[in-house]
């Protein structure tokens, strides 16, 4: 196959409008089959996801052993994972797999312990103090995507975050597999109990989709109510976090997976083709695209994906990815590519330019800025420190990777002194009788002298 180009800024700017456009969820004709044999009826993904959240919140566990029966074909007496368990899956991998591990959860640490997550308390002269008593959530979900692959790099980066905040209680939720089988060969589900081992979490719950979500939003018998729910997921994850929304905390809603490289003529082909094939085989859903103002780069990239592709093993799934939405977008100078890529808001952006850093600072939209070649997104997804839950959909015009904060709550603190609540209580009443809100002006003037 051939990658599409796309030439001149506003075709480069259609199309990535095409792919903003907001659209009804229309699932493959496969997806579609299941749910009407699940459900005996036509649902959309949509009324899908609602039917299994009323189902869990109304019957608990039954409901979810119901649902692992059906969707996922395993019969669990249990849905947890044991901590003797998680340590016999660490010892089951090779070192080297455990070394790697143990890397990545170290410098993820080590970044997230930066950030600052501190109380405050600042007196004032005239008796008072004003600040902030910042806390730790209590007990917090992270949904770890499996299915086609088991990603013991999600486990990390989500749920290290919430350790280094102070988060009490950790409950990991993947989607069920035949522990046994995974513990015997050292693969798959195993690597995720390796990770939770190495993290010391005392349990792993194994449920997977929709129902994972209501759960852990509602609680059941055997699964307790968390505050937050975080981690990326497919669509009846996200679908699924959207609608418990407001009855427990999420940190964001998260579409497939993107990248954007911002290219000039100094830029590698072979690298830059590398890196739009890395993003193309999470998902045939997920967007790898490249700006570049040089049409030879462009067409030698595009000759690079052609020969680079057929010794991948995922390369169907590159093939649906790059055909729906990849594309190299060709435009008159650097300045249209970032102003396009600032437009797209990118989950991941590559500058993958001459001077790489002088346009770090004309960046205003991206989850993250990965900064020169040698600085691969591939390298970004495992170890090199920053979480990589980062928003997606062109959500990161306002919304912020995953972090530490959001672990945290804010409480603010208000100890008003008896001078400054006379200075301030002449004001306080205006305001309240413009707004109609006269006991509130009494409750003020009651404190005057």
């Amino acid at each position: 196959m051939k990658i599409r180009i796309v030439e001149g800024i506003d075709a480069g700017r259609a199309h990535i409008a095409r792919l903003r456009d907001p659209q009804e969820t229309l699932l493959p004709e496969r997806v579609a089959d299941r749910l009407r044999d699940l459900f005996g009826r036509s649902l959309s993904a949509e009324e899908a996801v609602a039917q299994i959240v009323s189902d869990v919140r109304r019957d608990g566990d039954w409901a979810l052993k119901d649902y692992t029966r059906r969707i996922d074909g395993l019969a669990l007496d249990s849905f947890w994972v044991d901590a003797s368990t998680l340590e016999t899956a660490y010892h089951a991998l090779n070192v080297g797999l455990r070394e790697a591990l143990h890397l990545a959860a170290t410098r993820i640490r080590s970044f997230h312990e930066r950030e600052p997550h501190q109380s405050w308390l600042e007196w004032d002269d005239e008796g008072g103090a004003l600040g902030q008593m910042i806390r730790p959530l209590h007990r917090v979900g992270v949904y770890v995507p499996g299915g086609t692959a088991s990603y013991p790099s999600s486990l990390l980066m989500a749920a290290i975050p919430a350790q280094v905040a102070g988060v009490q209680e950790i409950l990991a939720a993947t989607p069920p597999f035949d522990v046994d089988q995974a513990l015997e060969t050292g693969q798959g589900g195993a690597v995720i109990l390796a990770a939770a081992h190495i993290m010391g979490l005392e349990r792993v719950l194994l449920l997977g989709g929709a129902q994972a979500i209501a759960a852990l939003a509602y609680g059941t018998g055997s699964v307790p109510r968390v505050d937050k729910v975080v981690g990326a997921g497919g669509l009846f994850v996200t679908l699924a976090k959207k609608q418990v929304y407001g009855d427990v905390g999420i940190e964001g809603l998260h579409g497939p997976t993107e990248t954007l490289i911002v290219a000039d003529e100094t830029a590698s082909p072979v690298l830059a083709a590398a890196d739009l094939l890395a993003q193309a085989e999470h998902d045939p859903l997920a967007t790898a695209l490249l700006i570049t103002p040089s049409a030879r780069l462009a067409e030698a990239v595009r000759t690079q994906v052609t020969r680079q592709l057929p010794n991948l093993a995922r390369r169907t799934i590159i093939e649906e990815s790059l055909t729906g939405q990849g594309a190299i977008l060709t435009v008159d100078s650097l300045d249209q590519a970032l102003e396009l890529a600032n437009e797209y808001a990118p989950e991941h952006l590559c500058l993958l330019v001459a001077e790489p850093w002088s346009a770090v600072g004309r960046i205003r939209n991206a989850g993250g800025i990965f900064v020169g070649e040698g600085s691969s997104e591939a390298l970004g997804d495992y170890v090199v420190g920053p979480s990589h839950v980062m928003p997606t959909r062109g959500t990161a015009r306002f919304s912020s990777p995953l972090h530490v904060r959001d672990f945290l709550k804010v409480t603010s603190i208000f100890a008003v002194g008896d001078v400054a609540a006379q200075r301030l209580a002449p004001a306080a009443q205006r305001i309240a009788q413009a707004e109609g809100l006269t006991a509130h002006a009494a409750a003020v003037a009651a404190r005057q002298e």
